[in-house]
């Protein structure tokens, strides 16, 4: 009996707690809405199964080794905690994965019609906005978040999972887990929440809008353009240089045409493989003391309201560009310069569609779209540079 005691209180059941229990629920949640919803599969399943794991008792998946007085190691650590160490808190995962979308993203559209640049710009206005929400939050007491996490918070805004996790990695790694679930569910949900919005913001008339047929963007443009991007912000804000490096390699192993073998690994192959151990590592960091608390439903508010105002932003962008230009801009497209690639345009080009069946937006709704890519890389490395220190 003695012995049938002891294998009891080395269960899982025995040492369960109610957060873990909770946690583990909110795992399986998210496996549900990967599997049963579609809800960015790729990312919440790894995400949800790694929550499960990191939150099982006993499992210590996301334990670190122990080492002796000399130096050697007595105990090895968790898997979870060498895939986070190697891959997230490194920001290795994160900047491999943007290198796959570079590889898989055309300039094309935004080369076609710079002026969906401004779209981009406008879209990240949300990250910003929501900082200084953080920041209020803080000074009037409603919750405890320093100026590392507020930027952390606001980079949701940018739609944009892998640069979410990569500043959070650096700036607030406590919050790692919180920020990515926020952000790649508010990508999920993009064709919910931004149509209001869109449709509160423009008339009919607006929506109905015909653009000019983008012109022929040639392969020397294709080929030069994330070269001269990569040198103008690397030598203008060097911290964004990493993500933005990365991304431009990607794409101009895309363009060159020389290395289509590399080209395709990274579009496939490596950023699947990338793909599985970032939601691993996401999930080590999502156990019920650091997500079962006030500061998770704070962020998950905030980054929704980020998600909000840069759709808004994006779409009054385009309304003023068509005041102030000549060849009018639907304001639909406005919407798609947050970085959810390649969601946000197909939004812009189905609720144009729903007002004028031959009015077709999706190429150049992809302009603004690719912009906020850039947009949130540059934004991100302002945060590092400002709060990083």
């Amino acid at each position: 009996m003695e012995k049938l005691f002891d294998l009891w209180q080395h269960s899982g059941l025995s040492q369960m707690s109610w957060g873990a229990g909770a946690m583990i629920a909110v795992g399986l949640l998210l496996l549900y809405l990967a599997i049963r919803k579609g809800f960015e599969p790729l990312l919440l399943v790894p995400i949800g199964f790694g929550t499960i794991l990191v939150n099982i008792p006993g499992a210590n998946f996301d334990v670190a080794p122990i080492y002796n007085a000399l130096g050697h190691m007595e105990q090895p650590g968790g898997l979870l905690y060498y895939i986070y160490h190697v891959g997230i808190e490194t920001g290795i995962f994160p900047l491999l994965i943007f290198m796959g979308v570079g590889a898989m993203t055309d300039f094309g559209p935004m080369l076609a019609n710079p002026r969906t640049l401004f779209l981009g710009a406008a879209a990240q206005f949300g990250i910003f906005a929501t900082v200084m929400g953080a920041i209020g939050l803080s000074y009037f007491g409603v919750l405890d978040f320093s100026i590392k996490d507020a930027a952390s918070i606001g980079i949701i805004g940018g739609a944009d999972g892998p640069t979410a996790i990569y500043v959070s990695s650096l700036l607030s790694p406590d919050l790692l887990g919180a920020i990515a679930v926020a952000a790649y569910s508010y990508m999920a949900l993009v064709p919910i929440i931004q149509p209001p919005i869109i449709k509160l913001l423009t008339t009919k008339k607006e929506r109905q809008i015909k653009m000019e047929q983008l012109r022929t963007v040639s392969t020397k443009e294709k080929i030069v353009f994330p070269l001269a991007l990569l040198l103008l912000v690397a030598l203008l804000l060097p911290t964004a240089a990493p993500l933005l490096g990365m991304f431009c390699l990607g794409n101009l192993m895309r363009e060159c045409g020389v290395v289509t073998r590399l080209s395709d690994t990274a579009q496939n192959a490596l950023i699947n493989t990338v793909t599985i151990f970032l939601g691993l590592g996401v999930g080590s960091k999502m156990s019920a003391d650091k997500f079962l608390n006030a500061e998770t439903l704070g962020i998950l508010l905030l980054g929704v309201l980020a998600f909000c105002i840069g759709t808004a932003s994006g779409v009054l962008m385009a309304k003023m560009m068509n005041k102030l230009g000549k060849h009018p801009i639907n304001p639909l497209i406005g919407s798609a310069g947050v970085s959810a690639v390649p969601m946000a345009a197909r939004v812009s080009n189905r609720m144009g569609l729903q007002e004028n069946p031959h009015n077709h937006l999706l190429m150049h709704a992809m302009g603004p779209n690719v912009a906020g890519v850039i947009g949130s890389a540059v934004a991100a490395g302002v945060m590092i540079s400002l709060v990083g220190g």
